[in-house]
């Protein structure tokens, strides 16, 4: 049987600069000053940046359009869902909640297809 004598010498691995202490922002980005910082803190052009969140839109559009998956995720960020709420039929002689004794009709209300958007554990982690 062969044995393997090990090196002596030990590795450490450190973390991915995503687990810095990022600093507060007071006020709410524009458009241009996201692309700008994205751009800064990945030595990008602007031009690659808005590329790239361009074809991140396309992408979830083709994943929550109609006959499509109907879900996209950003991992460990957030969730992106199409929610298909059925018809509802009308309704005759329902009693009024805010005249009571009274009667009212309800009309119909046809199908409809909500965005639901909701955050994963990273995106709420971040609010801590």
């Amino acid at each position: 049987m062969v044995v393997k004598k090990s090196s002596g010498k030990t590795t450490t691995r450190k973390k991915a600069s995503s687990a810095k202490k990022a600093s507060a922002i007071q006020k709410k980005y524009t458009k241009t000053e996201v692309l700008n910082e994205i751009a800064t803190n990945t030595n990008l052009s602007k031009k690659e940046v808005a590329a790239v969140l361009d074809e991140l839109a396309v992408v979830i559009e083709r994943h929550i359009k109609k006959r499509a998956v109907g879900e996209f995720t950003l991992p460990g960020l957030l969730k992106i869902k199409s929610v298909v709420r059925p018809a509802r039929a009308a309704r005759k002689g329902v009693p009024n909640p805010f005249r009571p004794g009274e009667l009212m009709d309800i009309p119909r209300k046809p199908a409809t297809t909500r965005v639901k958007v909701l955050p994963l554990k990273k995106l709420k982690e971040f609010a801590l």
